[in-house]
């Protein structure tokens, strides 16, 4: 079996400013994401609080492009994605109670919703969204459906705003713009 060394496929660089940068973006985002998420979710459902935080930071993490008219242009999609996703499953939950059935039910038309309104690449974050949405409603059945969908919701705006955030004060080298 040939060694990476060997694979002239594979080459090795040096890590580099930009990869540094990259890197501390991410640290950034992640950490502000959290803090802020957890904190937000706190005031209305302490309960769910880490995990507003983490789906704050996957937020953030799916938003941070390498240049800012990506992440732009990628909170746009996680924003909207998310509403679609937060929409069918908070409806979905107020009329039945969680089951393996009907979350894969609930993603299937979240799918079909993104298709009919010409916006496919929303499908794949929406889809991600009610199932946050509903394994949550699972593990704490006690929190109103519309609440924790409009928290889901908030959580994803808020990791989204993060991310633009830090592209923003923080650019690439080259300006990040390309």
């Amino acid at each position: 079996m040939p060694l990476m060394d060997d694979n002239p496929a594979v080459t090795r660089r040096p890590i580099g400013r930009e990869g540094l940068a990259a890197a501390a973006r991410y640290a950034l985002v992640c950490l502000a994401a959290y803090l802020c998420g957890s904190r937000f979710t706190a005031l209305f459902h302490g309960e769910s609080a880490g995990m507003g935080g983490l789906w704050s930071v996957i937020s953030g993490i799916v938003v941070l492009q390498s240049t800012s008219r990506d992440t732009w242009k990628s909170a746009g999609v996680r924003v909207f994605g998310t509403a679609i996703g937060a929409v069918v499953s908070g409806g979905y939950l107020v009329l039945l109670p969680f089951s393996p059935l009907g979350m894969a039910f609930s993603i299937g038309v979240t799918v079909l919703i993104c298709h009919a309104l010409n916006v496919p690449e929303y499908g794949r974050l929406a889809a991600l969204t009610v199932a946050i949405i509903m394994v949550i409603s699972a593990a704490n059945p006690a929190l109103n459906p519309l609440l924790n969908a409009a928290l889901r919701f908030c959580e994803s705006g808020i990791g989204a705003a993060m991310a633009v955030l830090v592209i923003l004060l923080w650019p690439r080298g080259d300006g990040g713009r390309n």
